[in-house]
């Protein structure tokens, strides 16, 4: 086989498709059974379950029965961190989701009982379809590379237009100060899982708490949303399932949207030297449209929440970093998460200097 030739397909390589179940992640698969015909509808075995190769954070798994294939996501094993792996939040979302044909996956159900494999976890259905990793879509055509862009982007001003209380989600987080909390939130991750002092770090923690931004409105925020976090329709240019909300709450939709918007500033996209031509959209005419989406005049100015995006990701990956020296981690890359940090801490305090740090 021939090596893959860009960082976008090692990471599909590396992240596609499913394996034997890892030593440190097994557990007892007829406990699992058992659960299974006990509480998931229409449930038939026997089960066979495999690992999904992807995942640094909560161990998915393939659950195939002769009739039908599930996907569980569990907690890890082992030590971790206040408020991570929180799966019982991921299954009450998507839960609350699904009823109103937002693309995301249907549930089965929650376990809360550690006996039976040890940790929480939930099962949902498995939706077939097209996983993307590179952001630049070789092999497309202009036209279609649109058409992904706007449906991925339709996808998430669908998500900030759903009225959260309406569907039961008044108490999936608390509205106002989303970015104080979030920047609190990350701090305190990062501190916990720090192994080598980065000056960068240190002074986005003491700036973006004295520099937030009004948040003016609340809505449901995925986290993490990007391509590779969704499943597009085997043939259509459309999302028929967002993937992995381990972070998502209540909080400012400009979190989700700007974080999509770093693609265009320190990402593949930014790479791309004529943009129409690849039949892109450029970062105003992304921005435009999403305030045609969801009702607004126009943005503020981007470059604080593209150094908070970069703050919060590099305490995501320091936390990737903490569970290799905790021994905890699910993937063999993660120890090469060490070297984005300090990167990430750069990229972002420079677009701190650009919002007016000095």
């Amino acid at each position: 086989m021939a090596e893959p030739d860009t960082a976008e397909q090692q990471r599909e390589q590396l992240n596609t498709g499913t394996k034997a179940v890892a030593e440190s992640h097994r557990f007892d698969e007829q406990r699992l059974l058992g659960w299974m015909q006990a509480n998931v509808e229409g449930f038939e075995g026997p089960l066979e379950v495999r690992q999904f190769k992807g995942g640094q954070s909560n161990p998915t798994y393939q659950l195939v029965t002769p009739t039908k294939t599930y996907v569980m996501r569990r907690k890890p094993p082992g030590k971790l961190l206040p408020s991570a792996h929180a799966v019982d939040r991921e299954y009450k979302v998507i839960t609350a989701l699904y009823p109103t044909g937002f693309p995301v996956a249907r549930s089965y159900g929650l376990c809360t009982d550690d006996a039976v494999i040890g940790t929480w976890f939930y099962v949902m259905d498995m939706v077939e379809g097209r996983i993307l990793w590179d952001q630049s879509l070789p092999g497309y055509e202009p036209a279609e590379r649109h058409a992904i862009f706007m449906a991925k982007l339709k996808t998430l001003a669908d998500l900030h237009n759903t009225d959260y209380a309406a569907i039961g989600l008044a108490d999936f987080g608390r509205p106002g100060n989303y970015f104080g909390r979030q920047v609190d939130r990350w701090s305190k991750q990062y501190r916990a899982s720090e192994t080598d002092k980065i000056e960068t770090i240190d002074k986005l923690m003491d700036w973006l708490p004295q520099t937030l931004p009004a948040d003016d409105l609340t809505s449901i925020v995925h986290g993490d949303y990007r391509l590779d976090n969704m499943v597009l329709h085997a043939t259509e240019p459309r999302v028929i399932a967002v993937l992995d909300w381990e972070l998502s709450t209540l909080g400012n939709p400009l979190a989700d949207f700007t974080y999509l918007l770093m693609n265009w500033v320190n990402g593949t996209v930014s790479t791309i030297p004529d943009l129409k031509a690849h039949g892109i959209p450029t970062l105003d005419e992304y921005v435009a449209e999403y305030c045609r989406l969801t009702g607004r005049d126009a943005l503020p100015d981007l470059n604080w929440y593209f150094a908070y995006n970069g703050f919060r990701l590099a305490g995501i990956l320091q936390g990737i970093v903490g569970r290799v020296r905790d021994g905890t981690a699910n993937s063999p890359q993660a120890a090469a998460m060490a070297d984005r940090v300090p990167l990430l801490g750069e990229m972002a305090w420079n677009f701190a200097k650009k919002a007016g740090a000095k």
